[in-house]
């Protein structure tokens, strides 16, 4: 496979001298504009000026504001910048599957440099950008490799946004950009090769909400980068005082990490259940603002053999289900280094899966993607501090 290796890391970049508008909601755009001193009646349409180059076009530079005054990019130019984070490294599966270490600047002096993966996952019709929420995360479900990492801290809203803009920008997705020659994008007429966002990445989005919820206005707004809110899915352990707030306040379809049939499990495998137990959770589910058959909600299960994947508990997610407007993903486990568990064979896969769809409910078996370079479903957890730490040896 195409694949780069990580290279020697250097130390985390500094925080710039001058602020990004990457990332910037409208409001945001529209003080940084009065800073300078715009007229109030000139911010609204300069605003939507910056807004169709940053988001719609992807520009890097203020000289290409060709309906922006010459005066005017100046000053812009001289306060602030158009940079994205770094790219660290990128690694390309046999399947396709692309992951990127991002490394953000830092936001103050205790900052560490916030590092975080993101994951592009192309299909024929479609193309999924899985993006992180937190560096690290705070929830430690026994299964999920990203959960073996501490939290660092929330994500900002321009630091989630910039996740789409860097995959949009790596796979030739904006205006007269070129997608790269070792690459598999989705073809067709109108089909771009990012029309999928799901909040799946590092950490949990629930609990950091307000800017995930600002990160997906600016991901929807027609006006620039346009996803559909129908292609954005915010998937959560179980927060559940938050999960009705998403919906009200976002519009976002809603992906349920379950795993268990039974709180003695569920406790084992997501701890969150002690605080939130599934009984409380699918009552969420049921008040979930918007959710109909036209917009079910997804209820992730991760098949681990010999622990919750019997005839039995097929049965019981069935009738846990009933009434909620669902479907039902079905993720192989993806094994990593040290895990306690082993994935299901496959034929206790596919009976369990019978039995869900025999109940009227789609049922599909995740594909396992990018595996080989640990960029799969749990699988994801900055390992750069090893690398760096190496580096730092090799040179001494």
């Amino acid at each position: 496979p195409a694949m780069t290796a990580l290279s020697a890391i250097p130390a985390p970049a500094e925080a710039p001298a001058k602020p990004s508008l990457l990332g910037l909601t409208r409001a945001q755009l529209a003080d940084q504009l009065r800073a300078l001193d715009l007229p109030e009646r000139e911010i609204r349409m300069r605003v939507n000026q910056l807004w169709n180059w940053i988001y719609f076009h992807g520009v890097r530079d203020f000289d290409a504001m060709l309906n922006v005054s010459k005066v005017l990019r100046a000053r812009l130019a001289d306060r602030f910048t158009l940079a994205r984070p770094e790219v660290v490294s990128e690694q390309v599966s046999t399947d396709g599957t692309r992951k990127w270490l991002i490394r953000m600047p830092r936001v103050d002096a205790q900052d560490k440099g916030a590092e975080i993966e993101c994951v592009y996952i192309p299909e024929a019709d479609r193309g999924t950008l899985c993006v992180s929420s937190q560096v690290g995360c705070t929830l430690t479900c026994t299964f999920c490799h990203t959960g073996t990492q501490k939290l660092v801290r929330n994500l900002t809203t321009p630091e989630v946004v910039a996740q789409l803009v860097v995959a949009r920008e790596k796979l030739g997705d904006f205006p007269g950009l070129t997608p790269p020659v070792d690459g598999i994008v989705p073809t067709g007429e109108g089909v771009r090769a990012i029309s999928n966002v799901v909040f799946m990445g590092m950490g949990e989005p629930l609990y950091n909400l307000d800017n995930v919820c600002d990160a997906l206005a600016i991901m929807s707004d027609g006006d620039g980068l346009s996803l559909s809110k129908r292609r954005i899915t915010v998937s959560t352990s179980g927060v559940v005082p938050q999960i009705g707030p998403l919906g009200e306040r976002s519009g976002a379809m809603l992906a349920i990490s379950l795993h268990a049939v039974r709180d003695d499990l569920r406790d084992r495998l997501v701890p969150l259940n002690k605080k939130y137990d599934i009984a409380e959770l699918l009552q969420a589910c049921r008040d979930y603002p918007g959710a109909s058959n036209a917009r079910r909600i997804t209820f992730e299960y991760v098949m681990l053999k010999g622990v919750n994947d019997t005839d039995a508990d097929a049965r019981e997610l069935v009738r846990l289900l009933k009434g909620i407007p669902a479907k039902i993903n079905l993720i192989p486990f993806n094994p990593w280094p040290g895990a306690p568990y082993e994935c299901s064979d496959w034929g206790r896969i596919e009976k369990f899966s019978d039995i869900v769809f025999n109940a009227g409910y789609a049922s599909p078996v995740r594909t396992p993607r990018g595996r080989d370079i640990l960029a799969a479903c749990g699988q994801l957890k900055s390992e750069t501090e090893k690398l760096r730490a190496r580096a730092r040896l090799a040179a001494e």
